[in-house]
């Protein structure tokens, strides 16, 4: 929990809940899994999804089963942030994704890192360490263990290169959006499902 962002002792909760009716969603119907580097503090911190932010489920409502079915839920205090957190990679992610042809089900986010490493406090972002990295790959393992035959695509140099550690054949690697890399994200994921479509 984080005391001075998060909304309330419940936040933590609220974030599991809302992590498992996504992933409960997609087991099953998934074609494709998109694995990013580490959760960010616009983004998974505040929603419990990765490469999700709280400005997208907020303006989804509870009838808009996009990300999932059902309420969802801001987690950080509105004296924070009074319209939600939002993450430039999560509003690239589902954009491109969705304008590619693919319905929400029918793929899912996850970090190779599945928590939000910070340095000055809660509201930064940082590149997990290599500790950090092994003690969260069985989280990672287990997270593929529910997709099995599913591919990956790797988002960033740090998914590809942890994947590849683990023994995990991705079905491609493409450009992280942050940084000046959403245009090349696009065309990668282009690319990709031009190629599966054939």
């Amino acid at each position: 929990m984080d005391p001075v962002n998060d909304i309330g002792k419940e936040a933590p909760a609220i974030r599991r809940e809302q992590l498992r009716r996504y992933l409960a969603e997609r087991v099953g119907h998934a074609k494709l899994l998109l694995v990013a580097e580490a959760a960010g503090y616009q983004g998974c911190k505040f929603t419990g999804l990765a490469m999700t932010s709280e400005r997208q489920l907020l303006a989804a409502g509870p009838m808009d089963d996009v990300y999932f079915e059902g309420g969802k839920r801001r987690t950080s205090r509105e004296s924070v942030k009074p319209a939600g957190f939002n993450e430039p990679t999560a509003t690239v992610v589902w954009r491109t994704l969705l304008a590619s042809g693919l319905r929400g089900r029918e793929w899912v986010n996850w970090n190779t890192f599945a928590w939000h490493p910070f340095d000055d406090g809660a509201l930064t972002n940082r590149t997990p360490t290599r500790q950090e990295l092994e003690a969260g790959a069985p989280v990672l393992q287990r997270f593929l263990a529910l997709f099995p035959g599913v591919p990956v695509v790797t988002v960033g140099e740090k998914a590809r290169g942890k994947l590849e550690e683990l023994g995990v054949q991705a079905l491609a690697a493409v450009r992280h959006p942050a940084y000046g890399g959403a245009a090349e994200f696009g065309r990668g994921i282009e690319r990709l499902l031009e190629a599966r479509r054939r």
